[in-house]
């Protein structure tokens, strides 16, 4: 199974811009407790797992329990609805693309505040997905193209129609929303205070975070910057093979789009650009950017859901269990030994997963963790 990295040279300095202006100065959490239904995601301890892999703890953020929705983004989509709409009552369309759960989280964050969305998603969008997005009170369209493409269309569809786009990349003029949305990922971060991410020092020495456009990593990388500075975790960032614009960009010293060929079962994952309002942070705070083959994320749903004796059975699905795949095939591949030493990793190390999703695609889901 083929697996590729860049080692990154990363500053732990947050340049100042329109983006970290925003997250300094928010407070998506003290929102997030004010909705219906919110609660604290289990943060899992997996110590058979890591045995197995011969570390000291495995500690894994279990997002499939959020606003049961079963992933993470709502986190981001309603907060930015929230800010949108304090600056202007009156829309009433929101507007996005997706691969599945951020149109999800979209839909169901307009129709927390009675207002209408429209949600366009990629031409190999599952059916499930769609109707998942659907059932949260959307009108769901399918482009024929990618992911850009369908972000592309839903801005020029905004444009002509008068709707309020929500989409959690960024671009030059287009910025404040995903950095509203970057500041909603981090309540996930700030839930764990009270536990792995005490001052002065967290208690992880590594975490790893999957990347789509990469707006997750951003308020990742952004949360340890800010807590922690130089003495943050390291971090990881995982991608497909053929779906690396994080990977590609580190590799060009630039934003780039990734030149794969976009097939990958890391449905939430399948982005050809990076957001443009994340990469300084990505530059200044990660150590390693890895990207994997589908083979790895599957052995890694497999390994979760089937757990070691004594550990908790996870749900994590194609994307959100990327994270820990990376991190098996640091551990398995002996090609990789020079990233476990530049890690850092030893029978001490103490290691934090986030599962974005749980089985977002229930058929897909089964049909893996069921395969022999």
């Amino acid at each position: 199974m083929k697996v590729s990295y860049y080692i990154n040279n990363p500053s732990n300095k947050i340049v100042e811009n329109d983006t970290t202006r925003i997250l300094k100065n928010s407070s998506a959490l003290d929102f997030h407790k004010t909705l219906k239904g919110y609660e604290p995601t289990p943060l899992i301890s997996l110590p058979g797992l890591a045995k197995k892999y011969g570390i000291g703890s495995i500690y894994l953020k279990d997002e499939s329990k959020r606003f049961g929705l079963n992933a993470f983004k709502s986190l981001g989509a309603v907060y930015a609805i929230s800010r949108v709409l304090k600056e202007n009552a009156n829309i009433q369309t929101f507007c996005t693309a997706t691969d599945g759960n951020h149109g999800r989280a979209v839909a169901w964050g307009a129709t927390l505040f009675g207002k209408k969305s429209v949600v366009y998603v990629p031409f190999d969008t599952t059916e499930n997905r769609m109707k998942a997005i659907e059932n949260e009170g959307a009108i769901v369209e399918k482009i024929n193209g990618n992911y850009d493409d369908a972000c592309a269309h839903a801005e020029k569809m905004c444009v002509k129609n008068g709707w309020q786009l929500v989409q959690d990349m960024a671009w030059e003029n287009y910025e404040k929303i995903p950095a509203d949305i970057v500041a909603g990922y981090m309540s996930l971060f700030v839930e764990m205070e009270d536990s792995i991410n005490k001052l002065p020092k967290a208690e992880v020495d590594l975490v790893f975070v999957q990347a789509g456009v990469g707006s997750f990593a951003a308020a990742a990388a952004f949360y340890y910057l800010n807590r922690y500075g130089a003495n943050r975790p390291k971090m990881v960032i995982v991608e497909p093979n053929e779906a690396d614009a994080v990977f590609a960009s580190f590799s060009e010293g630039k934003i780039t789009t990734s030149k794969g060929n976009a097939t990958t079962i890391m449905a939430g994952l399948n982005c050809g650009t990076p957001s443009s309002g994340g990469w300084d942070l990505l530059k200044s705070g990660t150590d390693v950017s890895l990207k994997i083959d589908d083979d790895y994320a599957r052995l890694a749903m497999r390994e979760l859901f089937f757990p070691i004796e004594g550990d908790t059975s996870i749900i994590s699905g194609e994307s959100g269990v990327a994270g820990f795949a990376g991190f098996t095939a640091i551990i398995k591949d002996e090609k990789l030994k020079n990233i476990r030493e530049v890690l850092g990793i030893n029978n001490k190390t103490k290691v934090l997963f986030i599962s974005t999703e749980g089985d977002t695609d229930r058929n897909v889901f089964n049909e893996i963790v069921r395969a022999k």
